[in-house]
């Protein structure tokens, strides 16, 4: 019974490891997004887009909403992995407790 524990803590450890790294990837991109934005309050005579091997030219309203709802997508993404990861750690932390009771006894 302890070993299957120990086995479902390590997948809750790599589960919350899997989790952490997609954060600080999004974490990143809310980064580079904020950037951009900081780029765009500077006086600019054209604004260029980069899409797949080519540079289009964007007005600044388009690229300010499509920052804006970027930055919405990935800040619903970062609150829904810090939900996940605080929900994997109580239960790691429940089974934690449960082994080491067990090898008290």
């Amino acid at each position: 019974m302890e070993e299957e524990k120990i086995r479902k803590l390590q997948q809750l450890e790599h589960n919350m490891q899997t989790l952490m790294m997609q954060r600080q990837s999004f974490q990143s991109q809310l980064l580079d997004i904020e950037s951009a934005e900081r780029e765009l309050e500077k006086p600019q005579k054209e604004i260029y887009k980069i899409m797949g091997t080519i540079m289009v030219s964007i007005s600044q309203k388009d690229i300010q909403s499509e920052l804006t709802e970027k930055r919405e997508i990935l800040n619903l993404r970062v609150k829904s992995i810090e939900k996940q990861e605080s929900s994997l750690k109580q239960e790691s932390e429940k089974i934690k407790k449960e082994v080491l009771e067990k090898l008290k006894k």
